[in-house]
């Protein structure tokens, strides 16, 4: 396939996804015209890289990860302990923001269930009243 239809695909912009090739982050075939070619593979990854970004990881860290899952995924995990502690790092923050961002939806979930608006935090939930 091609850019377009990727992006398209990935919910992403043409753009971005030759940044993300820039950065080493996808890597498509080339034609002999010269124009990339994409795979179904490559739109999970991609997908997989702009979630990471809007995560809050740098692309520079996404690209160990992504690594680290192709590392896990062909049975030979591995990982220098230089990345391995940018990885904890991360992996502390990541929880930081998870637990905030838990409580935050707790006390919302509460105060909307005080309120007469209780039915916006089912229908939220994809719950629909009857």
């Amino acid at each position: 396939m091609r850019i377009g239809e990727l992006a398209r695909r990935a919910g992403v912009s043409p753009r971005l996804v030759r940044y993300y090739e820039q950065q080493g982050l996808v890597a498509p075939t080339r034609q002999d015209n010269g124009y990339r070619e994409y795979d179904e593979a490559d739109v999970e990854r991609v997908d997989r890289v702009a979630g990471l970004i809007r995560s809050g990881l740098t692309t520079k860290l996404v690209k160990e990860v992504v690594g680290l899952e192709d590392a896990v995924a062909q049975a030979q995990p591995s990982c220098p302990r230089s990345v391995a502690e940018k990885l904890a790092e991360e992996l502390a923050g990541i929880e930081s923001r998870i637990a905030c961002l838990s409580r935050s939806r707790d006390t919302i979930r509460d105060y909307l269930a005080r309120t007469e608006h209780e039915v916006l935090v089912r229908e939220a939930a994809g719950d629909r009243p009857d």
